[in-house]
């Protein structure tokens, strides 16, 4: 049974409302995913090289960065969210409840600014690991025997390089779906 409060909502309020609520969680859980797999992988990598004598800095710059990416990822995460509590608001049958427009424009542009500065800092990572691994696939000769066992191209070294682009995959959907939103938000 609809209440007088209920009809309060008008159509474009709980159009934007749903709205927010499906991107946030759709961004969320994706987010959240690639995060854990980017985790997962940092983890590998760097168990892996505890049990190495000698390690790459590159690599260790790469490992530095993409830390970092995910902690601005975790914060992009919280941000979508934050998407699905504003979306509730949204919906509270109290117009004076419900959050202001300048306000969800602003959270929704933060976050694009956060995703902007996490892929940056993950390609920061990807491009420090990319050139270390081009580098070790260029200084192997021809054949068969190795020489140098630091020049050998390890699978640990390689998970480095996934957890980056899962990092920029993830802030790429959190970049998407928040300019989404602005161009829905602003359209209304």
């Amino acid at each position: 049974m609809e209440t007088k409060l209920d009809r309060s909502i008008t159509p474009t309020v709980r159009d934007i409302a749903i709205k927010l609520r499906l991107t946030g969680w759709i961004s969320f859980w994706i987010q959240l995913g690639l995060g854990v797999v980017a985790v997962l992988c940092l983890l590998f990598a760097k168990s892996g090289r505890s049990f190495s004598t000698k390690t790459d800095p590159g690599i260790g710059a790469g490992m530095f960065w993409a830390g970092i990416g995910v902690l601005v990822l975790c914060f992009s995460i919280y941000l979508a969210f934050r998407y699905t509590r504003i979306a509730k608001g949204l919906l509270n049958p109290n117009p004076e409840l419900h959050p202001k427009k300048a306000d969800t424009t602003r959270l929704v542009r933060i976050a694009i600014i956060t995703s902007l500065v996490g892929m940056l800092l993950a390609l920061f990572g990807a491009g420090s690991t990319a050139g270390v691994l081009v580098a070790k696939s260029v200084s192997q000769p021809p054949g068969v025997a190795i020489t140098d066992p630091n020049k050998i191209i390890r699978a640990l070294d390689v998970f480095v390089e996934v957890a980056n682009i899962d990092i920029i995959a993830a802030h790429l959907v959190g970049t998407v779906t928040s300019l989404w939103l602005v161009d829905q938000i602003h359209h209304h």
